[in-house]
């Protein structure tokens, strides 16, 4: 039998006003979430959270002036219990005349390895941004409160984002949501809730430890409030202060970009190079990024590492080097960088005339990056010629050593081009055409699709797992190592 997902409460109602009261109108004040006479979309679930707001905006119903919608989705997820979160809305709109629209959302991913609830919550967002348009709604409210934040900084902290992953999530977003509980715990909604005696429901999916949130909240919280009793608020807090500090870079980063970046036809943007190399790390980083957002469709920040590789490319790049990106095309020139969006893959540099797209992944030293098309992981490290010399020979071909001082970054990971040559190892120092090599190999053309190369602007180092380039190998006078390993990847439950 499922367990029963409805908390009762009996009202304890006192005289004075709860605190959660307070903590809301002073929050929708000093954000500027909304103002009198506007009209709010509210995201009910049926949960503690959204049931507190949906309350106490519907206190300030008639001093405020307030149009209030609800809407609720039912994805279908967990059967009679999602059925169950719908009609305790329903009935609890019901009961407050207020209007209700429910959303049954088709779940389709847009990214490979997005999550279901990543992709539910797209879905959720999407509809509800297109519904505030059609019923002229001036926001959206969501009910996240200062827990949500602390777990939301945890996790990118573990995922060593920057600072904009560090500020959290905003009060207001510029696609009309508002979060008017951010700066209340989850205590303090409750507190509410037993105040005013009002019943919610409980998501079972939340109590399980398949996602990491999840595992946040009852696993490492726990613990870190167990140091720091007052951990969630001191979080939601630095959340406030390091939003404001990225607010202020980021208008920084625009006005920079407004001077330096020059728009060129057909989306291209060029930077000169000098100007860029004068400018401090923290804003080559921002500037790099702010440029390769506009290349992406959902406009999403790139990784740290995708951003090194092309402050790389400014520093130490040869003029004629490129970088083929997954939402653009970088090129170095002798004065500028050119950026351009990714093109068909038979046009320019990295263009093939394999029957799959061409790939490329920047791979930084030290780092680790993942190549799909054989499910392998590459790892780069750089050490001195005495301790790569301990981890000995590989006979299987899978660990290689390079001289250091041979080659330059940018490093990539790609796939063949029509007219890659090297100069195989025991060859000795005769060149040979790649797709030759494949051929005395056995490779099938199918097969060519799929093989790693590990490529620096002088040429390519290994065609990974098979054969190294004589010319970059380890020597006499070596002095430092780049080491590479492929190792292949256990598959993963998502």
């Amino acid at each position: 039998m499922a367990a029963e997902t409805m908390i009762m409460k009996q009202p304890t109602k006192r005289a004075t006003r709860p605190a959660l009261v307070t903590n809301l109108l002073r929050t929708v004040r000093q954000q500027q979430l909304f103002v009198p006479g506007q009209h709010l979309l509210v995201a009910v679930s049926g949960g503690p959270d959204s049931i507190a707001l949906l309350s106490l905006l519907y206190r300030m119903v008639r001093s405020w002036q307030l149009k209030l919608t609800v809407v609720h989705c039912n994805y279908g997820l967990r059967g009679a219990e999602s059925d169950g979160d719908e009609s305790f809305v329903k009935a609890f709109c019901r009961e407050r005349d207020l209007p209700l629209i429910v959303h049954r959302p088709l779940l389709v991913k847009r990214r490979q390895r997005s999550s279901l609830q990543a992709t539910a919550r797209d879905a959720r967002y999407d509809f509800m941004k297109q519904l505030a348009q059609e019923i002229g709604a001036d926001h959206i409210a969501v009910g996240h409160t200062a827990n949500d934040q602390a777990e939301t900084v945890l996790m990118w902290l573990m995922r060593g984002a920057g600072l904009a992953g560090l500020a959290g999530m905003r009060y207001v977003r510029e696609d009309r949501i508002i979060r008017p509980l951010l700066a209340a715990t989850r205590e303090e909604v409750e507190g509410y809730l037993d105040h005013e005696g009002l019943t919610y429901r409980r998501d079972s999916s939340n109590e399980k430890p398949l996602y990491r949130r999840n595992r946040i909240r009852m696993e490492l919280l726990p613990v870190i409030l167990g140091l720091a009793p007052a951990a969630v608020r001191v979080l939601q807090r630095q959340a406030d202060v390091l939003g404001e500090d990225e607010r202020y870079l980021a208008g920084v980063t625009t006005e920079l970009a407004g001077v330096l970046v020059r728009q060129c036809p057909g989306g291209e943007q060029r930077v000169d190079r000098q100007s860029f190399l004068g400018l401090p790390v923290a804003l080559q980083r921002r500037l790099v990024r702010q440029i390769l957002r506009t290349y992406d469709q959902e406009e999403r920040a790139s990784s740290l590492q995708v951003v090194e590789s092309v402050r790389s490319l400014f520093l130490k790049g040869k003029s004629g080097a490129w970088l083929r990106l997954k939402q653009a095309l970088v090129r170095l020139d002798r004065t500028s960088v050119e950026f351009s969006p990714r093109r068909d893959p038979d046009h320019g540099p990295g263009a093939g005339s394999g029957p799959e797209q061409r790939e490329t992944l920047p791979l930084l030293v030290p780092s680790t990056v993942y190549w799909a098309r054989t499910n392998q992981q590459i790892h780069v490290q750089l050490m001195s010629r005495r301790a790569a010399e301990t981890l000995g020979r590989d006979p299987s071909k899978r660990q290689v050593s390079f001289d250091a001082a041979l080659f330059s970054a940018p490093l990539l990971v790609r796939t063949w081009q029509a007219g890659d040559r090297f100069v195989p190892y025991g060859m000795k120092g005769k060149s040979k055409k790649l797709q030759d090599y494949f051929t005395d190999c056995k490779v099938s053309r199918q097969e060519r699709d799929r093989v790693p190369l590990l490529v620096a602007p002088e040429g390519i180092l290994w065609v990974v797992g098979m054969r190294q380039d004589e010319r970059f190998m380890v020597r006499s006078e070596t002095a430092h190592c780049v080491v590479v390993s492929v190792s292949d990847r256990a598959s993963e439950k998502e």
